[in-house]
């Protein structure tokens, strides 16, 4: 019997042996797989429909980092060179010396009763070298782009539409991504004139997508606004020019799709092919207002104005800190069933907000797209405790929303779907440190056995930046991100606002006697020199004697401000390099001025830096409070009423308002009419009862 169980306990402790052997080797075998070829949970592995997988390279990633421009120096070293407009000179000096190529098209081939059948689908890298070759030889051509922002984080061009006099050119910029480049010079070309309507946005997106930059634009949005028209939209234009009625809600199509619709087609085609035949219209009307010269000139400036503009990257001091200050400010003031904002709804909101964004970038997807600010707010109030209560919720919160503003976006969205345990763990506070949990969301995601796919758009994001609540990337390991953002805001303004020529051009006037009257621009001395009132007697710099009697001199009115040349240097510090103008006395006293004391003069405008001018503005304002205070003088408009309305008010015994009462600015009134004019019937009712009640507390009923 001893022998018997001793051989059982053998055989059993073999069979134990054997059977553990083999639980190793097959769990190894597994992890092998595994590793060889991980099995992913998120959507995107799914997902064929997103073109932009197929791109080679981008220039902009979904990063941190900011974007580096056209370097045409192809000096490494030279940083400088990396965010500055390569063809600045060029378009400096078209802002000075217009291009009238325009005036030489004959729109003999323009049909204004009916858009022709033929056009030129481009999609290989042959056809768009013959597209250079044909653009290369022509004076003017018009241009349009298509944009898709929804499914893409940053955005891209998905169609660019070119036209001629005798053609039209629908480029296929999803195929021929990598092989855009080709454009470049033939934008450039300041002999070639581009036509564009509305173009600050297509030139920034060509600089983003393409490293493409236009010189010699012709916009005829600004032409709209030296001619004073009503209207500037292209709507208005083909309409009234042309007679051509357009559905602008094509507008908001995937521009992705392949092939397009027809009516997608008619509609790329139309914004651009009319193009030229407007513009040779506005150029007419130019030349006939104020002889022209001057009206061209003016809108030459403002037109080549927009091609100085540099695409950037907005840099946040913390992932998505601009997106939950908006909805601290548009949400959380109280009318949206928030009774009051904690510091734990402030935290949510920030970390949502921060998680969000991350996951855009991952999945390079619109913050939209992966979950709305109504979500974010109705998460950060409601705290849901369990997976399926958070879906609930963000389901709940996106079907109060209008549908046509959320038309297309499933709710809850893939990527919530996908990454619902990060979103549950987060919301619950299970994680020590937040600025330790994005970093570990970064390295499952993208990290080794990752859970989301590798992409051209978001590779970079686990080398080129160290994610914070706190802290973005830091430069060179010392600049804090607060800085960077605050020196990439700064160099936007200066882009944007500050004037790009000389103010003062420091041209004389003398009368007939000999006696200097006052310094001007150049733009008065040509004005008097085209109709023969004053001849040139010097050039350099340009001087004229006027040929008439002058109504008065400097002497009679005792002023000397005229006859004095001006610095074109900030008064404040001497900055040479930017500045603006820069009003004394604020509008909001100004216009109660006497008629003699706010006449068109400049005596109280000066030049000053971004910097001294936020000085002054701060200082301006805090001024204008203690006036407000001391003299009982409102800073805003509270409410606006017909006289009979307010001969009764003054004859009734109804208290007057106290200053303090709180009134409506200038801004807000404005903000709050143009989005009721334009989204009003499409809004939120509560949106919409907000900006009703902007305008109730002005105007009296």
């Amino acid at each position: 019997m001893d022998k018997k169980a001793k051989q059982l306990k053998i055989i059993v402790v073999a069979l134990a042996s054997l059977t553990a052997l083999s639980v190793f080797f097959l769990a190894r075998e597994r992890r092998r797989r595994k590793q060889k070829c991980p099995q992913s949970r998120c959507y995107l592995q799914a997902d064929h429909i997103k073109p932009q997988c197929g791109f080679k390279r981008v220039l902009a990633e979904n990063t941190y980092s900011p974007f580096k421009h056209l370097n045409l120096l192809n000096d490494p070293q030279e940083d400088k060179t990396w965010n500055s407009h390569p063809y600045e000179a060029e378009v400096t000096a078209l802002m000075e010396s217009p291009r009238l190529e325009l005036q030489c098209i004959t729109m003999k081939n323009v049909d204004l009763k009916k858009l022709s059948e033929s056009y030129v689908w481009v999609e290989t890298e042959s056809q768009l070298k013959e597209l250079v070759e044909v653009l290369s030889k022509e004076k003017v051509f018009g241009v349009d782009t298509e944009q898709h922002s929804l499914r893409s984080f940053l955005g891209f061009t998905a169609l660019v539409q070119i036209s001629t006099e005798k053609e039209d050119y629908l480029v296929d910029t999803i195929a021929l991504r990598d092989c855009m480049s080709l454009l470049r010079p033939v934008f450039a070309d300041a002999s070639i004139c581009k036509v564009f309507h509305g173009a600050d946005s297509d030139v920034l997106w060509l600089q983003r997508d393409f490293h493409i930059y236009v010189v010699n634009l012709f916009d005829t949005a600004k032409a709209c606004e030296v001619l004073s028209k009503p209207q500037k939209s292209l709507a208005y234009l083909l309409e009234s020019y042309c007679g051509v009625v357009t559905n602008k809600l094509l507008q908001r199509e995937d521009w992705r799709q392949r092939p397009l619709s027809t009516e997608m087609v008619q509609y790329a085609r139309t914004d651009a092919h009319y193009l030229l035949y407007i513009a040779h219209c506005l150029i007419a009307e130019l030349e006939i207002l104020d002889n022209g010269t001057p009206s061209f000139l003016c809108h030459s400036r403002r037109s080549n104005l927009m091609c100085l503009q540099l695409y950037t990257k907005e840099i946040e001091a913390s992932p998505g800190e601009s997106a939950a200050s908006s909805i601290f400010s548009r949400h959380l003031n109280g009318r949206r069933g928030i009774s009051s904002v904690s510091c734990e709804i402030q935290g949510a909101v920030s970390k949502l907000c921060a998680w969000r964004d991350l996951m855009a970038r991952v999945h390079d997807e619109s913050l939209r797209y992966v979950i709305s600010d109504q979500a974010i707010v109705a998460l950060a109030d409601k705290a849901p405790t369990t997976p399926t209560d958070i879906l609930a919720t963000i389901a709940q919160a996106d079907s109060n929303v209008d549908s046509s503003l959320s038309s297309g976006l499933s709710s809850p969205s893939p990527v919530v779907c996908s990454h619902l345990d990060d979103l549950y763990h987060l919301l619950q506070n299970k994680i020590g440190n937040a600025d330790d949990f994005f970093p570990l969301i970064l390295q499952n995601c993208l990290g080794t056995n990752g859970s989301c796919p590798l992409s051209i758009f978001n590779y970079a994001l686990l080398i080129k930046c160290n994610l914070k609540m706190t802290q973005v990337s830091r430069q060179n390991g010392v600049r804090n991100s607060k800085k960077v953002a605050r020196k990439s805001s700064r160099q936007l303004f200066v882009q944007k606002f500050s004037c790009k020529a000389p103010v003062y051009h420091n041209c004389r006037i003398y009368a007939d006697d000999g006696r200097l009257l006052c310094y001007c621009d150049r733009r008065k001395l040509e004005w008097y020199l085209r109709r023969d009132l004053a001849k040139l007697v010097d050039e350099n710099p340009p001087a004229i004697m006027l040929l008439f009697e002058p109504k008065g001199r400097p002497e009679d009115e005792g002023n000397d401000f005229y006859i004095q040349s001006k610095k074109n240097i900030c008064v404040g510090c001497g900055e040479r390099n930017h500045y603006l103008r820069y009003r004394i006395i604020p509008s909001c006293y100004r216009m109660h001025f006497p008629e003699h004391m706010k006449s068109h003069r400049s005596h109280d405008i000066v030049l000053v830096c971004v910097d001294c001018h936020e000085i002054a503005h701060a200082s301006a304002e805090k001024y204008k409070k203690q006036i407000a205070a001391e003299y009982g003088i409102p800073l805003f408009v509270r409410k606006v009423v017909v006289s009979e309305q307010a001969q009764a008010i003054s004859e009734s015994s109804v208290p007057a308002t106290s200053f303090e009462e709180e009134g409506v600015s200038p801004l807000q009134l404005r903000t709050a009419a143009v989005a009721l004019l334009r989204h009003g019937p499409r809004m939120p009712s509560t949106r919409r009862d907000e900006l009703t009640e902007v305008h109730e507390r002005i105007f009296s009923s």
